[in-house]
């Protein structure tokens, strides 16, 4: 977020080849979210934001399991908390909280 306004890095790559690349397992390259940003009209002041959880599985898009959500929540908390941000998952979906 930067003056209430939604900044996205990264997430151009929603379906991608990484399978099967050792080493960066841990990076967890088959976890990806789906985003639903609510702007103002007027003004593009970001009003909600909803991320869904995918795992991504030879070139196919799945539902993340809540292990795979909860370990999605937990570092993009780790990540944002320094940024002023939190998410909250509900039922599987994510919600972004911002100061």
């Amino acid at each position: 977020m930067y003056r209430e306004r939604l900044i996205l890095y990264g997430c151009g790559d929603f379906l991608n080849d990484y399978e099967g690349i050792p080493g960066y397992e841990w990076f967890r390259p088959d976890l990806t979210l789906m985003y639903f940003p609510t702007f103002e009209a007027d003004t593009g002041r970001l009003l909600r934001l909803v991320l869904v959880p995918t795992r991504i599985g030879n070139l196919r898009v799945n539902q993340a399991s809540a292990e795979e959500v909860a370990w999605l929540a937990g570092t993009l908390n780790q990540e944002g908390r320094p940024l002023g941000t939190q998410v909250v998952c509900e039922e599987g979906v994510l919600h972004l909280h911002w100061q």
